[in-house]
């Protein structure tokens, strides 16, 4: 896809080997095994079988929901031993050592032990034997070996803080093997634990979501993405930048990875910018900024957005309804900084002539099908969410019949469950471990401890609440994916906000946020340093920069917890139109001000008067919508005037 696009655009080719190497860098899933030959067909088998499993299991199961769960979770511990070797870059063929396969079999066979028993299990209450604290024990650390080899250690660091608080001073049994069995039989043999809401959600929603992206992506939606965009922002001032912020966010809706969209649309689109004009850390940044806006972009918005929509009580449709408005301020907001930053440094945008025509792409309209019908079948209840996924899936594969280039055969059937049985892997383990903490953090009641104790020390002060749990969010983040960060945040800190008076749902959306920003916030910000090394870019500086870019995503929750209109709650049409209105004049302000530049350079003062101005505006409140407006308009007036004193500065703003 990247060939045709550079050749389309003129841009030099990031080569696939880069991509492959930035991958495996930055993104834990791309770490894999190397199958070949007899072995490699028997691992497709079983991706492929995996994922029909799932489609089968949540549309027609009846059976005990135990026996899902945990057959579930056995069949990823037994595909991530297969996918994941121990260490990164082991590059020996059909190698699997011999501790790999005994700890596979081991782990497998604990789950399994549950699912062929899960009748007699539930029903033992307290009653259990020794041999099953030790299958348990066996169970978990399986799920923790593989959550270490395709997510990460971070989100372990995590769980063991809880496990061993939980061990040592959260429970009250006097003996620690007293306190050891009642910890694995939580865990592990009730839902409390490991087979909890996370993964609960996961191998019912999740898993088929994923899927479903992976029919998408066959279909060669993200490429008619990167030329719609062209198409339609390319010979603007600074259009590559433009075209990266479009196609980045109706990509990583898509994809709902945040490193992985980074890397796919960015070697593409950093290129382009580069060559346009834009420095490398901006180029970098702004692919990174969009790319993992994706996450909060409609209607698929990444995996924690289905565990929202079961935390919260309400139905999908409600979560991507409510999400639109934050969401289109937060692409506003890039788009208006790439734009002026284009203006500032005089770019001009791609010749006409090399752009794709939008006529030849409007016959491709088709491919957005599949999508437009999914929110249509969500949103009028028209059936349930895994049933409407499943069925755009099969209409993923009947609409790339009309595209010979892209037409899904049999064999891309297989590539795409393989992929999704692939992807389901990384977020299942995270569920897992998500359920772990969570179940720790209960039974012990840490998480009523730690709410009291930051509602004691914010009194009666919002803002100190919101600093706090932003901080941890975006700690969490660094290390722990967005699903996992995001049922740790709903179980500890917006239960905190909700008892300050944030509504349910709006203190669910401020988590949800600051966990996917933390991708792109320094130190460790691994869309942006994905980014930088395609841009060859300084990390750091790419970091910091992106950061700025997002500043909607910074700005925006803390809104929409002081007046909850912005998320559509309590509200009307009269005022969703007014809101709308101030909030983009307020990111205008806000993107003007962070440039430090609009019609002409500003000076330190008109920037503060200017950036004042946004975040009034953004503010849903007509006192400060009003003053907002005046220091907005006075710092613009201001701009204009003084821009005539320099012909060249207000020619290039035109």
């Amino acid at each position: 896809m990247s060939e045709n696009l550079n050749k389309i655009n003129s841009t030099p080719e990031v080569s696939e080997e880069t991509i492959n190497s930035v991958m495996k860098k930055y993104d834990r899933e791309s770490n894999t095994r190397i199958w070949e030959g007899k072995p490699k067909i028997a691992i497709t088998l079983v991706l492929v079988a995996f994922s029909l499993w799932c489609i089968y299991v949540t549309l027609f199961a009846t059976f005990l929901e135990e026996i899902r769960l945990t057959s579930f979770m056995g069949l990823i511990i037994l595909m991530g031993f297969l996918i994941y070797p121990a260490k990164k870059g082991e590059q020996t063929p059909n190698h699997i050592p011999v501790y790999d396969i005994i700890f596979m079999i081991l782990g497998t066979a604990s789950y399994m032990y549950f699912a062929l028993n899960a009748n007699t299990i539930v029903n033992l209450g307290t009653k259990f034997e020794w041999y099953q604290i030790i299958i348990g024990i066996i169970a978990i650390a399986a799920l923790v070996e593989v959550t270490r080899r395709c997510v990460g250690i971070p989100i372990l660091i995590v769980a063991g803080f809880f496990v061993i608080y939980a061990l040592t001073v959260g429970l009250t049994n006097p003996e620690f093997l007293g306190r050891l069995k009642y910890l694995v039989r939580n865990l592990f043999y009730t839902k409390e634990g490991i087979f909890s809401t996370p993964v609960n959600v996961c191998s019912k929603f999740i898993v088929v979501f994923i899927i479903f992206g992976a029919f998408l992506e066959k279909t060669g939606i993200s490429e008619f993405f990167i030329k719609l965009a062209n198409s339609i922002a390319g010979r603007f001032a600074g259009g590559p930048a433009k075209v990266a912020v479009i196609s980045s966010a109706l990509c990583g809706m898509v994809s709902g990875s945040s490193v992985g969209n980074t890397v796919t649309t960015g070697s593409v689109t950093i290129p382009m910018m580069k060559e346009t004009g834009y420095k490398p850390e901006f180029a970098a940044a702004v692919e990174a900024a969009s790319s993992t806006g994706g996450q909060i972009m409609p209607p698929i918005m990444g995996a924690a957005a289905f565990l929202m929509a079961d935390f919260v009580g309400v139905p999908y449709s409600s979560i991507i309804g409510r999400a639109i408005l934050p969401a289109a301020l937060y692409f506003l907001g890039i788009f208006i900084s790439v734009h002026l930053e284009a203006k500032k440094l005089r770019l001009t945008g791609i010749p006409k002539e090399e752009l794709p025509k939008m006529s030849k792409l409007i016959k491709k309209i088709y491919l957005l099908l599949p999508l437009v019908m999914l929110v249509v079948w969500v949103s009028g209840n028209y059936m349930t969410m895994q049933r409407a996924a499943t069925f755009a899936i099969l209409l993923s594969i009947f609409v790339s019949l009309f595209d010979k280039e892209n037409r899904i055969t049999p064999k891309k059937i297989l590539q795409a469950l393989e992929q999704g049985g692939k992807s389901a892997i990384t977020v299942g383990a995270a569920c897992g471990v998500a359920g772990i903490i969570s179940g720790a953090i209960t039974m012990t009641g840490l998480a009523n401890d730690l709410i009291n104790a930051i509602v004691g020390v914010a009194g009666n002060h919002l803002i100190i609440a919101l600093v706090l749990t932003m901080i941890c969010c975006i700690i969490l983040g660094m290390g722990v994916p967005t699903t996992a960060n995001y049922c740790i945040m709903a179980a500890t800190t917006a239960p905190i906000l909700v008892r300050m008076g944030v509504p349910t749902m709006a203190a669910h959306f401020f988590v949800f946020y600051f966990g996917i920003v933390a991708d792109i916030t320094p130190p460790v910000a691994l869309a942006a340093y994905a980014g930088s090394a395609i841009a060859k870019s300084n990390p750091m500086k790419t970091a910091f920069q992106a950061s700025k870019l997002a500043i909607a995503a910074f700005i925006v929750p803390y809104m929409f917890c002081y007046n909850p209109a912005m998320l559509l709650i309590d509200t009307n049409p009269l005022s969703i139109a007014f809101i709308c209105v101030t909030s983009v004049l307020g990111v205008f302000g806000l993107a003007a001000a962070l440039e430090g530049y609009c019609f002409t350079d500003m000076n330190i003062v008109v920037r503060l008067i200017i950036a004042v101005g946004g975040l009034m505006l953004i503010h849903p409140a007509t006192v400060t919508d009003l003053f907002g407006l005046l220091l907005l308009l006075a710092g613009l007036v201001y701009l204009y005037i003084n821009s005539k004193r320099n012909p060249r500065d207000l020619a290039s703003s035109n």
